[in-house]
């Protein structure tokens, strides 16, 4: 199976995509179909002063060192989701749930670049709102769980959203064997390293024991 590396600079998304397919550097690739709306909402991002990086093989933006939003195209539209969305009031209902898993809305999705424009006020409002939070260190308040989550598999799935929209997808079974797989670790290093081993079950939708 051919291996292929996710890109680390933002301007190499926007050209040739994030990395992870096939279609990469192709045609056919979400970044190129969509990149007149991406394009806009990278000009926003950047107009609002957030810092501009590359993460999980896409276009990141932070401020006050804490992941504000992330870029992405999809087949059938491409979007702008925010980190730690359930600080944001957003008072223009402009956020929706990725999935039906997902917690708290947190992503805005767009099919045409003149969505991007005419939602510009509200994303902004929202980016700004961030802003404050970030400034602030203001933490959202995890919900009670009735299971518990080692730290370091929460925190990667807190740094990832795709990663933590499949690891909401799971049955409670599954989820519940990826946690113990990592919290029956002793150390915080083979914690670490646990839950980049199981990262790809989680993404295929696997428990902790699957193949």
């Amino acid at each position: 199976m051919e291996t292929r590396a996710m890109i680390t600079q933002p301007d190499q998304y926007f050209r040739d995509g994030c990395g992870r397919c096939k279609r990469f550097a192709t045609p056919q690739c979400s970044a190129r179909l969509w990149a007149a709306g991406l394009a806009a909402l990278r000009q926003l991002c950047r107009e609002a002063g957030l810092i501009e990086t590359a993460k999980w093989g896409h276009p990141c933006y932070t401020h006050s060192g804490r992941n504000i939003a992330i870029l992405g195209g999809f087949r059938g539209d491409f979007r702008l989701t925010f980190f730690n969305a359930s600080l944001l009031q957003d008072k223009d209902g402009v956020l929706t749930r990725q999935g039906e898993n997902t917690t708290h809305p947190d992503c805005i999705r767009f099919t045409d670049v003149a969505e991007v424009v005419r939602l510009a006020p509200a994303i902004t409002a929202l980016i700004a709102e961030a802003k404050v939070h970030a400034e602030a260190g203001t933490k959202p308040v995890k919900p009670m769980q009735a299971m518990e989550i080692p730290a370091e598999l929460a925190e990667a799935l807190d740094a990832d959203p795709a990663l933590a929209d499949a690891f909401h997808a799971l049955t409670p079974g599954r989820q519940k064997s990826h946690a113990l797989a990592v919290g029956s670790a002793k150390a915080a290093t083979t914690r670490v390293a646990r839950v980049a081993k199981l990262a790809p079950l989680i993404l295929a939708g696997k428990g902790a024991q699957e193949r």
